[in-house]
Formats: C-alpha cells, sequence, structure tokens
C-alpha cells in the first residue's frame, strides 16, 4: 500500500472510532399534555396611520432645510442678496416666525481664491447681509447671530468653478432655543 492510501485509512478508522463514541441523548421524562388553547379573540382591524411622527422634527435644522431652505449663494467678491436668494431669505423668515422659540446662526461662506483675511472678511459682510435682510422681514435681531469661516468650510473642496460658485454661501443653523 501507498503511505497516502495507508492515511487515509487510518484517518477513516479514527472517524469511525469517534462517532462510535459519541453519547446519544437521553430520552427525557415525557410532557404533560398541553390542555387545548381556548379559541382566539377576533382581531380587529386598526386603521393604519403613523407610530412615529414622519419628516424631519418640527424646529430642528432638517425642519429648516426641508421647508424653506438654508443657504444662500453669492456672486464672486459679493455679498449683494440676488433675487433667487430673496425668495429662500423669505421662506427662512416664515418658517422662524412659526417657530418663534428658535435661536439661528448665519455662517457666512468664500470659495478658495484670496487670501485667508479678505475671505474671513467677505464671509462676514455676507452673513451680515443675510441677516439684515431677516431682520427686515420681521425676525427679532436678538434671535439671529453671524459667523463667518471664510474659505475654512467648503462645501466642495474641489478647484473648479462650479465648486467655487457652492462654496460662496451663507447658511443659516438652526442653534437652539431663543431666550425672550
Amino acid at each position: 500500500m501507498t503511505s497516502t492510501i495507508r492515511i487515509l485509512l487510518v484517518a477513516a478508522a479514527a472517524s469511525a472510532t469517534l462517532a462510535a463514541c459519541a453519547t446519544k441523548p437521553k430520552p427525557g421524562p415525557a410532557l404533560a399534555e398541553a390542555p387545548p388553547a381556548a379559541p382566539a379573540a377576533p382581531v380587529t382591524e386598526m386603521p393604519p396611520g403613523p407610530t412615529a411622527p414622519v419628516g424631519p422634527v418640527r424646529g430642528s435644522q432638517e425642519d429648516l432645510a426641508a421647508t424653506a431652505g438654508d443657504r444662500i449663494y453669492f456672486a464672486l467678491d459679493s455679498q449683494a442678496i440676488e433675487p433667487e436668494a430673496h425668495e429662500t431669505l423669505r421662506a427662512q423668515a416664515a418658517w422662524l416666525a412659526a417657530n418663534p422659540d428658535v435661536r439661528a446662526r448665519i455662517a457666512g461662506n468664500a470659495d478658495e481664491r484670496g487670501t485667508r483675511e479678505y475671505n474671513l472678511a467677505l464671509g462676514a459682510r455676507r452673513a451680515a447681509a443675510t441677516r439684515q435682510v431677516l431682520v427686515g422681514l420681521g425676525v427679532s435681531a436678538s434671535r439671529l447671530e453671524t459667523i463667518s469661516y471664510g474659505k475654512e468650510r467648503p462645501l466642495d473642496p474641489s478647484s473648479t468653478e462650479e465648486a467655487w460658485a457652492r462654496n460662496r454661501n451663507a447658511q443659516t443653523v438652526v442653534i437652539g432655543l431663543a431666550t425672550q
């Protein structure tokens, strides 16, 4: 016999020996028969309906973004509010009026071109212009604060015209409850 066949025969014999040594579980005591189940109560149909609120939580950042939009965009080297941005700011003012307990921070942003100092100043002007429009639309100035991130927090890190256009913005961010 070859050594390979001999190894296979030894392995098969070992397996058979181990299988023969395995113990079978002992049968347990007989189970008493359970009494017949009572007839089931009739199932009543519940009208379909949500079990939890659907959509964003009222007064949250997600609610602002979905309801009014939370960001406006600017032209190159400008803090002028464009007509399309006025529509978004009107919607934000209405949202803030419907959520009088919310405070917001307006973050001004710039694209990567220009110095850090220039872009921080431009972001501050964009945030201030956005705040001024919201206050003019009836939002209490005490509920709004501004900050400039300049070019430090780009939406799109690419160095393309499209990325730069997205990064020139002011975002309204829900920061908490107003203390009035």
